[in-house]
């Protein structure tokens, strides 16, 4: 099975899994929203429980308060026992929602049995209700049928309480209609009925009145209704987003850890390997030359001497190898340091030249050098600088066919800094193949046809060791016709003399030698006087 197959299998059963974990969430949302007898989701039912209580809570005293200023209102026009006993009804009311509130929040959320608690309260706030409705009644006996100002006054305070009432109960239990509804139908049934008594238009106005404002609270309440809704489901969606983040970054921290492990687990192996392999390697090495050489006598037979030949060059090619993965290894790591000194790339570009030359002439490739002249200094890693400037051109030496070509430039980029390119004519790379060679281990589908085994680690070690000096790789290639691999140094890397302070024979003490001085004012002498001349003589 290919590779593309597999991720198709794994995309499918992957999705087949989230489809399956989101039926279950939803099967089990839709369990809990049955068991607590409503449509939302159980939190929040409990959530607008919990509200209604808190404002309820919040009131514990001015409530009571408030109706104290009823009772006290209502002794004007009603017996002064029937106040005193409407308002012990409706405190003992409220203290049974207060004492039935803090028994509720001391009760975990997850142990809460919602359905019950709400059907509890929606008793409570019933009983509530019919309390203050009991504030419309008192007095009905002393005031129906009287036409005096003072009876119309307290019809009027009487319809007054009511919009007060409504207006506190829908704040305090919009986000439960069933309280809200068992706590405010009595009292506006109560009202309505002590105006409609009165039997005159007036009064049947009010009635009418009350009827549409408590209409009007009652969608009051719905709208917010919806508001605390809309909040808790955005909660719950900030909730389960920083979840989410939680999750993933806890996913983030495991698998830096592990890389860390790996890494650390790497580098010890490579350590290891790297002295178990480069021991006997160098024996293998030092006596197949020995052999090839034939320094302690001449081999009789000329195909263990062509053996010996092979032995050595591929035990030169592993250890070049192994070179290339430790140097690697180190940069990824972060473990290479730079050792940087002044140095100049042309000079740095010649050494290669010069290292390399034998092995051009061998295939028969031609290295023209085009340097700018006058180049300043630059601040770098030699060793770093002549593995970049010998894998450019070992890649180029790979690749340019026999009686090629390769141009060694070495100038000043259009930054300011300087650049080192090596240009060959060899069978190029295709342009979606780039970023493949420019990778560990990456080689282009020509390069392998066409040009000498190697790893894939030339290009991937130059970017590393480039990105190191803040530099860049610039890699362009046209197919057939060859490809110039570029490297950036920038302008901060590059030493330029400073300007002198003072122009050279512009020196401040050469030009006060050469400025005239200009003439010293003339002394003026004044003749003694008379009486002076006598004191001298």
């Amino acid at each position: 099975m290919s590779k593309s197959a597999i991720a198709d299998e794994v995309a499918r059963l992957r999705s087949r899994h989230d489809a399956r974990l989101r039926a279950a969430e939803s099967l089990k949302a839709t369990r809990a929203r049955l068991a607590a007898g409503t449509s939302m989701k159980p939190e929040f039912e409990y959530e607008l429980l919990t509200m209604f209580v808190h404002n309820e809570l919040g009131a514990a005293v001015t409530m009571p308060a408030l109706y104290a200023l009823f009772a006290i209102a209502s002794m004007f026009w009603a017996p002064v026992l029937d106040s005193i006993v409407w308002l012990v009804i409706v405190i003992g009311a409220k203290v049974v929602l207060l004492d039935q509130g803090r028994r509720f929040l001391a009760i975990p959320a997850g142990r809460v049995n919602v359905r019950a608690w709400r059907r509890r309260f929606v008793i409570i706030e019933l009983m509530n209700g019919i309390a203050l409705a009991g504030f419309a009644l008192v007095g009905t006996g002393q005031s129906v049928g009287l036409a005096s100002d003072f009876a119309y006054s307290s019809h009027i305070f009487i319809f007054a309480t009511l919009i007060v009432v409504l207006a506190i109960r829908t704040m305090f239990a919009a986000t439960i209609p069933a309280i809200l509804y068992v706590g405010t139908v009595p009292m506006t049934a109560a009202v309505v009925l002590r105006l409609l008594l009165l039997n005159d238009p007036f009064s049947v106005a009010l009635a009418l009145m009350g009827v549409g404002i408590h209409l009007y609270f009652v969608f009051l309440a719905r709208g917010l209704r919806s508001t605390a809704l809309s909040m808790l489901e955005f909660r719950s969606q900030k909730d389960a987003l920083i979840a989410e983040l939680e999750e993933a970054k806890s996913v983030s921290d495991e698998a830096r850890r592990r890389a860390e492990t790996a890494n650390t687990a790497k580098s010890r192996f490579l350590a290891t390997m790297s002295h178990e392999l480069r021991t006997p390697l160098n024996a293998i090495l030092g006596f197949s030359e020995v052999m090839k050489t034939e320094m302690f006598g001449p081999i009789e037979n000329p195909t263990y001497r062509e053996y010996a030949g092979n032995i050595l060059d591929s035990g030169r090619h592993l250890l070049h190898l192994i070179n290339e993965i430790l140097d690697l290894t180190r940069i990824e790591s972060g473990r290479y340091e730079l050792n940087e000194e002044q140095l100049r790339l042309v000079d740095v570009a010649e050494e290669c030249h010069k290292l390399l030359k034998l092995r051009a002439q061998n295939k028969g490739i031609q290295i023209d050098e085009l340097y700018e002249p006058g180049l300043p200094v630059v601040w770098a890693d030699r060793r770093a600088m002549r593995q970049i400037c010998l894998n450019l051109m070992s890649n180029a030496l790979k690749f340019t066919p026999k009686g090629g070509r390769i141009i060694l430039q070495v100038g000043t980029s259009a930054n300011d800094g300087q650049y080192l390119s090596v240009i060959d004519n060899g069978p190029g790379i295709p342009e979606e193949e780039i970023p493949k060679v420019l990778q560990a281990f990456g080689q282009g589908t020509l390069a392998q046809e066409n040009a000498e085994g190697g790893a894939g680690l030339g290009l991937a070690i130059v970017q590393n060791l480039i990105e190191l000096h803040g530099g860049q790789l610039l890699l362009t290639s046209e197919l057939r016709k060859g490809t110039d691999a570029r490297i950036e140094l920038p302008d901060f890397r590059v030493l330029r003399a400073m300007a002198p302070l003072q122009p050279l024979g512009q020196e401040t003490h050469r030009l006060k030698d050469i400025m005239p001085r200009p003439p010293r004012p003339a002394r003026l002498r004044m003749k003694p006087r008379a009486a002076d001349e006598a004191s001298l003589r």
